[in-house]
């Protein structure tokens, strides 16, 4: 029998995209959670250039980065495809995963870590790259059609952080008259049970996120 250990965090958004993967086909692993304010010497064994997680390791052999790490559980567990069978399809998915990690979730930040004229820009900034992404769902229900695959496993945290910025910030970034196709996805995605039952709890992620926002905005703002 295979071993596999995922070693994640109780909130990273990065590795929950694992936990979903690996949820989504069904297939039995042993998790390890990280404290990272003090890494385990098997957390800096297994990743010593980033020492952060997810990481997955598989029958002794470690892999990193989430994406990364996505597309093996793809390839090497074929039931519940996450990725399409057609290459450029392929290509396209990957594109619009790593987009989001590039463009998307950095100019959403940086809207909840600004003030005044900084944050309305920032705004536009965001809006525009979340322009494209509701482009990628006309008439679908997920990014891959009728089933939760790839794009959507990357874009996860926004159906779930999101929302805890906004509450924290007091800015709405996503609302149905704008995007009204991303916020029904955003519906779509985190009532999905098998996503559902993986949320960490709201109140922990709010405290957590509320800490985390001070730091940033008070490095922000003018001295």
């Amino acid at each position: 029998m295979a071993e596999l250990k995922l070693f994640r965090t109780w909130s990273s958004p990065f590795a929950l995209r694992v936990v979903w993967a690996l949820n989504l086909k069904g297939i039995q692993y042993d998790t390890i959670f990280e404290d990272l304010s003090n890494k385990s010497s098997l957390l800096l064994q297994y990743n010593p250039i980033y020492k952060k997680v997810p990481v997955l390791v598989h029958n002794g052999k470690p892999l990193v980065e989430s994406l990364l790490i996505l597309e093996y559980i793809d390839e090497t567990w074929k039931q519940t495809p996450l990725l399409p069978e057609d290459p450029s399809e392929r290509a396209t998915a990957r594109f619009w995963a790593k987009f989001g990690d590039d463009k998307v979730m950095l100019s959403v930040w940086n809207v909840f870590i600004k003030q005044g004229k900084d944050q309305e820009e920032a705004i536009v900034t965001a809006q525009e790259n979340l322009g494209f992404i509701e482009r990628q769902l006309s008439g679908k229900k997920f990014f891959n059609g009728e089933t939760i695959g790839f794009v959507d496993l990357a874009f996860g945290w926004l159906a779930n952080l999101l929302s805890i910025w906004e509450e924290i910030c007091g800015v709405t970034l996503i609302d149905h008259e704008k995007f009204p196709m991303l916020s029904e996805w955003i519906q779509n995605f985190a009532g999905a049970p098998i996503i559902k039952e993986s949320w960490p709890p709201r109140d922990k992620l709010i405290t957590k996120n509320q800490a985390l926002l001070e730091v940033y905005t008070s490095k922000e703002a003018p001295k």
